[in-house]
């Protein structure tokens, strides 16, 4: 089986997927916010042994400094899907050429209690491509081994305090990285639809 043809029952989207560390869509609609689209591109590098293309957010930036995340961020006017986003951002951020991205397609919304509603797209690369963080926005950017990320035994739930109420968030260590917060929650997604 092909890494494309492995990756295809993560596409669609279905209402059992975890949609956050708390009922975001039931609290914006309480509190009448409106999400803002943003997509982001979970690129899987095919080598031998699959690994997971992640960033590290500049830490100067006003929002999530510091922070694991995958190449992404606002759906602006111009993008004409989710999917083009997810390739612009990613070249922006990355320097990744969107004609080297293999799209397998886009798998469940995930919407964030910072106000963001977002599409994660699935795609393939190919090894060796000269990727090139753009430093205003991405301090590094790292590989970790797929299958280590995806593997249910390495997603910790947590719990803590945030805005004076108790919010549940995954972690999965990988190496000395700490993925959390949506980047992680994304990936338990794809855990589960690919299980």
């Amino acid at each position: 089986m092909t890494l494309a043809e492995r990756l295809r029952p993560a596409v669609g989207t279905r209402d059992t997927a975890y949609s956050g560390d708390w009922a975001v869509s039931s609290e914006a609609a309480a509190e009448g916010r409106v999400l803002t689209d943003a997509a982001v591109l979970i690129a899987i590098i095919e080598r031998t042994r699959p690994t997971l293309l992640l960033t590290r957010r500049n830490a100067a930036m006003r929002r999530h400094a510091g922070q694991v995340a995958f190449p992404g961020g606002r759906i602006d006017p111009g993008d004409a899907s989710p999917t083009a986003a997810a390739l612009r951002e990613a070249h922006e951020e990355v320097a990744l050429p969107p004609e080297q991205v293999n799209v397998i397609g886009t798998t469940d919304l995930y919407e964030t209690g910072t106000g963001f509603s977002i599409t994660p797209v699935i795609g393939i690369i190919p090894p060796g491509l000269p990727l090139v963080p753009a430093e205003a926005e991405v301090a590094a950017l790292f590989e970790v081994d797929l299958e280590h990320v995806l593997d249910p035994v390495n997603h910790q739930l947590r719990t803590g305090e945030w805005q004076g109420k108790a919010r549940r968030y995954y972690v999965i260590r990988a190496d000395e990285h700490e993925i959390w917060g949506a980047t992680a929650a994304m990936i338990v997604n794809l855990s589960r639809r690919l299980a």
